[in-house]
């Protein structure tokens, strides 16, 4: 009878060991992937930032050239033309924007994902449909 209470506190210092084990090793991807999407994040807004910085010189520099080659004879048609592309090009820019701050994050679909194997793992009735009290 002395050997079962230190069986069970074996059983569940072995237990918290692996629970431990587990969950340090969930926390570590988790760490990863955050530190994976920072990354990919500022690489992201840095090329985006350089690129419509570029496009926005480039542009710049194509209106000023079409105003002054027609400056004798359509100078306003010209500035007319370019503020209606401009205002059409930011306003798809903005629909853009906010179409694509409304799609859901792939941030920690991994982790996400083990934890739910880690959850059907521990507890195969709950896969099959069964009422298992909480």
């Amino acid at each position: 009878m002395s050997d079962t209470p230190e069986g069970l506190l074996a059983s569940l210092r072995g237990f918290a060991t692996t629970a431990a084990s587990l969950l340090r090793t969930r926390l570590e991807l988790l760490r990863l992937e955050a530190h994976e999407e920072a990354g990919r994040l500022m690489r992201l807004y840095l090329w985006g930032f350089v690129a419509a910085l570029c496009a926005a010189v480039g542009v710049v520099f194509f209106a000023i050239f079409f105003t002054v080659l027609f400056w004798e004879n359509h100078r306003l048609l010209v500035l007319g033309i370019f503020t209606v592309l401009f205002s059409v090009a930011a306003g798809v820019a903005i629909f853009m924007t906010l179409r694509l701050s409304r799609q859901g994050s792939q941030m920690f679909a991994a982790s996400l994902a083990e934890l739910r194997r880690d959850e059907a793992a521990l507890n195969p009735a709950k896969d099959k449909g069964l009422d298992v009290p909480s």
